[in-house]
């Protein structure tokens, strides 16, 4: 399919309008490529992610975080000059779905909310236009001890452990999330009533102020809701498309020891 075909498909779920102003969203590598036959999508664009799918024949690249959040020279020897070489000179566009991606409801950023059946959805930092916000909150179908919860969370991030801070519910009916890192809406998720805020890095500050009320608040990681997030987009993007799409996992940066 044409690249640009392709850009307006992978924009209709995360337009670029949605996207926060400090963001870079967008085309990060241009090629003169006009056609394109096999699409990676991933969460980071490091250099062995991008040499795997470059290696695997992709010739366009989806990834969620930019290359780089602000303009920079390749001026020294190091991954961002290897990566800027790999990419053009083999032609291959690079297209960061960021926040854009982030801010839209009816994308795979509240894939959450669909695995735990959330009802009532609405966003914690709605946008003026009424359709794209930041973060989301709802309703269980029928309360959850906390056990429950916990067990159920465990098996949906496929992670056993998490850091926590706040009051802990005994029952959880209420629940919020932002993906990646959310520290900042943990008072929204307050007043939307949330018993548990599911969220990643959150720094010592802002747990030292949630610390003893509500909500819940548990910092599992800026990685794990991302990556699901971008292995369901290149589900989708493998329906709706006629080019081969594949998912290249990530590795969590952070580990357990």
């Amino acid at each position: 399919m044409k690249a640009v075909e392709l850009i307006a498909a992978i924009e209709r779920l995360a337009p670029p309008a949605a996207a926060a102003v400090w963001d870079v969203s967008g085309v990060q590598v241009a090629s003169r490529r006009e056609r394109v036959s096999r699409l990676a999508v991933l969460l980071d664009p490091t250099l062995p992610a991008l040499s795997a799918a470059v290696s695997d024949g992709a010739d366009f690249i989806l990834a969620h975080h930019p290359l780089a959040l602000h303009p920079r020279f390749p001026d020294a020897p190091g991954e961002f000059t290897d990566i800027l070489a790999l990419l053009l000179g083999g032609g291959i566009w690079l297209y960061s779905a960021h926040t854009s991606l982030d801010a839209n409801p009816e994308g795979p950023a509240q894939w959450l909310a669909q695995d735990l059946a959330l009802t009532d959805l609405r966003l914690l930092e709605p946008f003026p236009d009424g359709r794209h916000g930041f973060g989301f909150a709802g309703l269980l179908p029928s309360p959850l001890a906390w056990v429950d919860f916990r067990d159920l969370l465990r098996r949906l991030l496929r992670q056993p452990r998490w850091r926590s801070c706040g009051a802990r519910p005994e029952t959880v009916r209420s629940v919020a999330c932002c993906p990646g890192a959310g520290e900042q809406l943990i008072s929204a998720a307050r007043a939307a009533g949330a018993e548990v805020f599911i969220t990643g890095d959150v720094k010592y500050h802002a747990a030292l102020e949630a610390s003893g009320r509500p909500p819940h608040v548990l910092d599992v990681g800026h990685f794990r809701l991302e990556e699901e997030m971008m292995s369901r987009l290149a589900a989708r993007l493998q329906e709706d498309l006629s080019l081969t799409v594949a998912f290249y996992p990530g590795q969590d940066p952070f580990t357990f020891s």
